[in-house]
């Protein structure tokens, strides 16, 4: 008899446990991180008789967590990666709005600003044309102005952003080590902490959204979680801490990830870090939106200087030299945001100097100089790790000249130069004078009557200083040959040189007078001359040749081979293939990751069908297992009676 209510006493107890365990897997079907549990149910050995053996009934043995370890890793690192890429292209976008198109764009500025100096050319004298220009120049230095301040803004909120995260990733790093310790404590006692180890793992998922990681598991139920290949960011339950620093030239405008064990900074290799979002954001910070800087800067050092040395070139209304429609660029190393940097490092006295050497060779990057001698080393272009090997200085790249201005440097040691990430900073329009714009040519060419070729004047520009002192003149020593003489000396000063139609004629005297280029068309006779001297004081301001030589500025080649007015669409574009690049990434993890989770979940999620057909089925054994003690109870109750009389 007892063997009967015992059997029945057991079920009633393990169908109990199910139901109870079905009852909180309902009640945790949108927890996060939840993952489904059973109980295990197991027979109870049975008891041996003459008869055989005869069964015992039922215990829980244990209540199982529905869990794939590889299905769970993979889950987390390819959540790590969706969000790292869905980061990345968020904050793309955002820099992609700091350049609109249209007429709202700067390169519309920029068109437009050149396209006034063809009513200029047309009416030199007229001050609403010049004065419209010079608006037009303002509204130009504006609008790169906003935009750097702009990437400024995006740069701060950034720099906010990362600090944050990385706050988070220390805040779960802590609780990682915390839930750790609890595991450990109660590993001994046999039987698994589910919603500790459920607990943990949601902790670890939340980690790899903001750093990828690597969990190795340990013989005490702990786990230590590492990142950047090897570095343990939880061992057992201590927790190390992250934080951002400044790279190895002090750069404000980018940031490393370290981590600090045992009192020692460890700065975490960029490359190494893999997913989430905070590499994510680092890898924008320092080489999206430096990229980003960098093709403004080229742009407006580019437009700004090659407007300022053109109108240089020309004469105002009152016969002065032009000065500077802009201000100028300046690579000045007391600005806190320095375009050239030492390493911290360091151990000479050199002081790296930098120049310009050609507008129409820059590339937008930054540079890293090695040196390997006081004046020998090696330049990295950073935009794609070009090396270029240098065995004096000055020397140039990319239209850059780069020397040492002061001081003696070491081996080993190492500059960053950013000539472009600033450019547009403090850029402005240095004056507003309608008089002082300089359109007119210093030059001025005459043919001589007696000529009786067909040569005719294709152009004529200063191409050096605009103080002309001494005049030339061109003599054609036959069709295809001329010389070139000084008219007050009478000093033959270049011979025998070949002529071909439409080919410019450009001459830079030893003296100090004005280089000119001249393009002359048709063909020539024996005796032709052509006589370049200054622009008389009478027709200079009817003459605008200056200001059709700054109109021209529109198609010179200037941006990796496209045209200067062509750069802006060329800053777009560089800027949209890298979104619509990030844009497709983003969207090819989320869907990886999105049907990884579907597989984990498959196998530790809850579905809500499933245990209500649960509750029913136990539901029925559960009143079984009571029917079966109350038939007990019954026929106790009569052998009871039976025996009582």
């Amino acid at each position: 008899m007892s063997g009967l209510l015992s059997v029945a006493t057991r079920a009633l107890m393990a169908n109990q446990t199910v139901l109870q365990t079905t009852g909180n897997n309902i009640a945790n079907v949108n927890t996060a991180g939840y993952s489904r549990q059973s109980a295990v149910m197991q027979t109870v050995p049975g008891q041996f008789t003459g008869s055989g053996y005869i069964g015992k009934g039922v215990d829980i043995t244990t209540i199982q967590r529905n869990y794939s370890v590889f299905l769970t890793r993979q889950s987390a690192l390819a959540g790590a990666t969706a969000s790292g890429d869905m980061a990345r292209a968020d904050k793309l976008t955002q820099l992609e709005d700091i350049f609109p198109g249209g007429t709202n764009g700067l390169g519309a500025s920029i068109n437009d600003m050149l396209n006034a100096f063809s009513d200029v050319a047309s009416a030199p004298t007229d001050l609403t044309a010049r004065t419209v220009a010079l608006t037009k120049v303002n509204e130009t230095a504006t609008r790169m102005n906003s935009a750097s301040t702009s990437l400024d803004e995006l740069q701060t909120s950034l720099k906010l952003e990362l600090a944050d995260k990385v706050g988070t990733i220390n805040d779960l790093a802590k609780s990682i080590a915390a839930v750790n310790d609890k595991i450990a404590r109660v590993q001994g006692n046999g039987q698994p902490p589910n919603d500790l180890l459920d607990h943990r793992d949601q902790l670890v998922r939340d980690l790899n959204k903001l750093i990828q990681t690597t969990s190795v598991p340990a013989d005490d139920g702990t786990v230590g979680i590492f990142i950047g290949g090897s570095q343990a960011l939880v061992l057992g339950k201590s927790a190390s801490e992250v934080k951002l620093v400044d790279d190895d030239f002090g750069d404000p405008l980018k940031s490393k990830l370290s981590i600090v064990r045992g009192g020692q900074t460890l700065t975490l290799d960029e490359s190494a870090l893999g997913g989430g979002e905070v590499p994510s954001l680092l890898k924008f910070q320092n080489t999206d939106l430096a990229e980003g800087r960098n093709l403004l800067g080229r742009l407006t050092l580019a437009v700004t200087r090659s407007m300022n040395d053109q109108h240089a070139l020309g004469l105002d209304l009152d016969g002065n030299v032009g000065g500077n429609l802009f201000s100028p660029v300046i690579f000045d190393t007391s600005n806190i945001l320095k375009p050239i940097a030492p390493a911290i490092l360091n151990s000479g006295t050199a002081s790296v100097g930098l120049g310009i050497s050609d507008i129409t060779k820059f590339v937008a990057s930054d540079y890293e100089i090695n040196f390997t001698g006081p004046a020998a080393g090696t330049i990295t272009r950073r935009s794609d790790g070009m090396l270029t090997g240098f065995s004096s200085v000055p020397t140039t790249i990319d239209g850059l000249t780069v020397s040492v201005a002061s001081g003696t440097a070491n081996a080993g040691d190492r500059f960053l130069l950013k000539p472009f990430s600033t450019a547009a900073s403090n850029i402005h329009s240095e004056f507003s004078t309608p008089r002082a714009l300089a359109v007119a040519s210093p030059v001025a060419v005459t043919a001589n009557s007696a000529n009786t070729g067909s040569l005719t004047v294709a152009s004529l520009a200063a191409k050096t200083s605009a103080t002309p002192i001494n005049s030339y003149r061109i003599n054609f020593t036959g069709a295809n040959t001329y010389d070139i003489v000084n008219v007050t000396t009478s000093t033959t000063v270049s011979s025998a040189q070949p002529y071909l139609s439409g080919q410019a004629i450009t001459f830079t005297p030893a003296s100090p007078a004005p280089g000119w280029s001249l393009t002359l068309t048709g063909a020539a006779k024996n005796g032709d001359n052509f006589t370049v001297a200054a622009q008389p004081a009478a027709y200079r301001n009817l003459n605008s040749g200056n200001a059709a030589a700054m109109m021209s500025l529109r198609d010179v080649p200037m941006f990796d081979g496209a045209v200067l007015t062509d750069g802006y669409a060329g800053l777009i574009a560089q800027i949209g293939v890298r979104v619509q690049s990030a844009t497709y990434s983003a969207e090819v993890s989320s869907a990886i990751a999105a049907n990884l989770e579907k597989d984990r979940a498959s196998v530790s999620g809850v579905n809500l069908d499933e245990e209500a057909a649960k509750l029913l089925q136990y539901q029925q054994a559960y009143q079984a297992s009571a029917k079966v003690i109350q038939i007990a109870q019954g026929i106790f109750d009569t052998l009871i009676q039976t025996i009582s009389r």
